[in-house]
């Protein structure tokens, strides 16, 4: 089981994780959303597409743009369509 913590809080847990580029993305099922926050900020990627983001909210502490995900990445990267990955302190393991 793959678990993603901030702050204290289990931000996603599942057995059902994809691997792509050492990210650990997560299931849309597994994310615990009340802790997400809509961000403006979006990268594209030359071989997944365009990348939306999350910052993380727990406490009233604010983790900017600390998960991304694929709404609809191209055909390369289908597999991670919807699915969550974090960085900046967030821990996966």
């Amino acid at each position: 089981m793959t678990t993603a913590t901030w702050n204290g809080v289990t931000l996603a847990q599942s057995d059902a994780t994809v691997v792509v580029e050492n990210n650990q993305y997560f299931p849309p099922e597994s994310i615990n959303k009340q802790y997400l926050i809509d961000s403006n900020t979006h990268t594209t990627c030359p071989w997944k597409g365009t990348c939306n983001y999350y910052s993380i909210e727990v406490d009233g502490q604010t983790n900017q743009d600390a998960a991304w995900y694929y709404p609809t990445p191209k055909d390369a990267a289908k597999n991670i369509a919807g699915y969550v990955a974090f960085w900046k302190g967030v821990k996966v393991a």
